[in-house]
């Protein structure tokens, strides 16, 4: 790693001016103001941060004296929110904290010096502080050391921090598959036997955990990996679990097992969206349920449309919003529609061609084939498709609706989904000569396929 030099107090004044203006205002009041925890790990990193929390010796009442503009949300352990211009900063007295209860926050705090408040925090490398009025760094707990070393470390007793705060756990993955660090030997033994305290934490706080590591490591799945390894992930997503050891087709999926080909996609992001991500996560969830091996040969039939159904039970578990559920689900249930692209009819290609996701599902599609046999030519011709379209007209509106479909007695997931897109392949192919016919093309579908008599009825 490259020499760690920090930025001088004249280039902080450019780089981040209104963070620099809370400090001067605390440092002319007379109390220290410190740059603290990741925004300095990412200075010495050269890496790009987004926020400056600020450490001081000022109270929280003397903080919301000191600004016009003021939150209050966690003054019971010592902060104060800032505004600045268009900025939000944490202000945070420097602190002790008293007992934790919960696994998630302490009881409370009392003010204390910024060595002891440093050593109350997680990791070394989240421990430092810079002060920016001399630009000097101000290192207690051996932070600059471990940086260079690239190791994730807790501060003093490992069992303990985890104790305190259960989700420290997590972090200390995430941290180590953002930055590609290690986890240091006493902090990772202590994850593993700690892990089963990940179940005490709030869902949306480990779904922001899993989602920060999946979109911004350079290596997603060796992130995946450890994440097993820790022995976390099986209170997380035991579903992906049973993907280890199920084996594929070798003609087809010559790197592995449904793991294997996990992870190797998951390496092959670069800047994902976070629906891309999950779903890639998820597309073969469906395969361990669905596997039937006969005369040696592997099969995998339905194995999308139990992924879908694998990907929507656990992100309503995990509490992600509708409409990103509803993405994903998508993802994972068309992820191998574009398996039949040289075989398709240039209707259904451009339908494919003008999704709105189609960024995501054609990046899906082509990193699912790098990742097994090789093979992006279906890819290459999908790109091709997309750019025809756009010199094209928009589609047609669909015919049929959901609204239509759950009349007719279709209840909304999957199989809604599958029904809408098979009345708009009828539609784009002109085999409905209107809408009345494409309904009448639905009825006799929907009795036909479910032997149910009410099927296909109006309700």
């Amino acid at each position: 790693m490259s020499e760690m030099t920090l930025p001088t107090p004249s280039e902080l004044r450019n780089q981040v001016p209104e963070a620099m203006n809370v400090a001067d205002t605390l440092h002319k009041a007379g109390f220290k103001a410190y740059f603290a925890g990741g925004s300095v790990r990412d200075m010495l990193l050269d890496r790009p941060f987004k926020d400056v929390d600020i450490a001081t010796s000022a109270g929280p009442d003397q903080v919301e004296d000191l600004f016009p503009h003021t939150h209050a949300i966690g003054k019971a352990f010592g902060v104060i929110q800032v505004v600045e211009g268009e900025e939000v900063f944490e202000v945070a007295t420097f602190r002790q904290d008293l007992a934790y209860q919960d696994g998630r926050r302490p009881e409370g705090y009392k003010p204390s010096t910024p060595e002891l408040d440093a050593s109350r925090r997680d990791f070394t490398i989240n421990g430092l502080f810079l002060d920016p009025q001399s630009g000097e760094l101000i290192d207690y707990v051996n932070g600059k050391l471990d940086l260079a070393a690239g190791v994730v470390k807790a501060i003093g007793d490992p069992d303990l921090r985890f104790r305190e705060d259960h989700l420290r756990l997590l972090r200390a993955v995430r941290f180590a598959s953002v930055l590609e660090f290690e986890i240091e030997a006493h902090t990772w033994k202590a994850i593993q036997s700690k892990a089963p305290l990940i179940e005490h934490i709030s869902v949306e706080r480990i779904q922001s955990e899993v989602v920060r590591l999946l979109t911004e490591s350079p290596k997603a799945g060796d992130g995946l990996e450890r994440l097993r390894q820790s022995g976390l992930l099986r209170y997380i997503l035991p579903e992906i679990l049973l993907c280890i050891g199920c084996e594929q087709p070798p003609e087809y999926h010559p790197e592995g097992d449904v793991w294997t080909h996990t992870v190797l996609m998951l390496n092959e992001l670069t800047n994902p969206s976070v629906d891309l991500a999950l779903s890639v996560l998820l597309h073969d969830s469906g395969k361990p349920a669905t596997r039937t091996e006969e005369a040696g040969r592997i099969r995998f039939q339905g194995h999308a449309q139990v992924g879908a159904e694998i990907a929507s039970e656990w992100m309503m578990r995990m509490k992600f919003s509708k409409a990103l559920r509803e993405n994903v689900v998508g993802l994972v249930y068309r992820h191998m529609d574009m398996m039949n692209v040289p075989h398709m009819r240039k209707g259904t290609l451009r339908k494919i061609v003008a999704r709105e996701c189609f960024e995501d599902e054609v990046e899906l599609h082509r990193i699912d084939c790098l990742c097994s046999n090789g093979i992006t030519a279906s890819t290459e011709r999908l790109l091709e498709a997309r750019v025809d379209f756009l010199k094209d007209a928009a589609l047609p509106k669909p015919w049929i609706t959901g609204k239509e479909l759950l009349e007719m007695g279709i209840s909304p997931g999957p199989e809604m989904g599958s029904w809408k897109q098979r009345a708009y392949d009828q539609q784009l192919e002109g085999e409905q000569e209107n809408a009345d016919a494409l309904k009448l093309w639905l009825l006799n579908n929907l009795q036909a396929e479910s032997g149910d008599p009410s099927k296909g009825n109006p309700s």
